[in-house]
């Protein structure tokens, strides 16, 4: 999942970023309002972590704008922090289109529990498991698992294995894009290539097989999950 935060503190903008990665998530990182708008006009994100009291246009201004039409990601989930213990700046935030708001200071696992909510509600899921056939993503407690004989097997992912996997299931049994799965997985830190993207893939094709599920590559376009059939189908 890609993420934007907006927040013009570095210290506490380095704290949140490196809690956000580690726990398997893109983050990209701007420290004005002004910069947020013109990235939003152009780019997608899963969902924005915007600071309230940003200098110039403040986070509240930032909010109204990212929920024209014409920017890129109108419809993204968006988390605000604030200083602010005021009852109204709380409604007002969320009367101009904010998701769910944190006072600072606040604790990473609960910034990263409001996060999941959010993501969740935005892919229109109804439960913190996604699942596949005999595969399951348990996203509150970071577990996957697959169903064998009527048994949980656990199944080891690393942190941008689970990222593509995540996407895999939002979208099965559509195909998830290679360039969707490039931008989850990096943001705009260009460490990993597109060709890293196949590396990842081919982990998991080997963690899925075993469980009759396969990663079949969709030429030109990325990857899609599909179920194999056992034996005497």
């Amino acid at each position: 999942m890609r993420l934007l935060l907006v927040e013009d503190d570095v210290m506490v903008a380095s704290g949140i970023k490196l809690g956000l990665s580690n726990a398997g998530y893109a983050v990209d990182w701007v420290g004005s309002g002004e910069r947020a708008e013109e990235v939003l006009r152009t780019e997608v994100f899963d969902a924005a972590i915007i600071d309230i009291g940003l200098p110039n246009m403040d986070g509240l201004e930032l909010t109204r704008r990212l929920r024209r039409p014409e920017m890129a990601s109108h419809h993204l989930p968006v988390l605000i922090l604030t200083a602010r213990d005021a009852l109204h700046d709380r409604v007002q935030g969320l009367d101009l289109g904010a998701d769910d708001y944190m006072i600072k200071p606040f604790e990473l696992p609960e910034l990263l529990a409001r996060l999941r909510a959010l993501l969740r509600r935005s892919q229109a899921a109804t439960s913190a498991v996604l699942s596949f056939g005999p595969i399951e993503l348990d996203t509150a407690n970071r577990r996957a698992s697959a169903q064998r004989n009527g048994q949980s097997v656990p199944i080891e992912l690393g942190p941008r294995e689970w990222t593509v996997m995540e996407y895999l299931l939002i979208n099965a049994p559509k195909p998830a894009s290679k360039d969707k799965l490039l931008q989850a997985l990096t943001g705009w830190d260009k460490e990993i290539t597109p060709n890293a993207v196949e590396v990842y893939i081919s982990r998991l094709r080997g963690k899925l097989e075993p469980y009759g599920v396969a990663l079949r590559s969709i030429r030109g376009f990325g990857y899609r999950l599909e179920l194999r059939p056992t034996e005497g189908e």
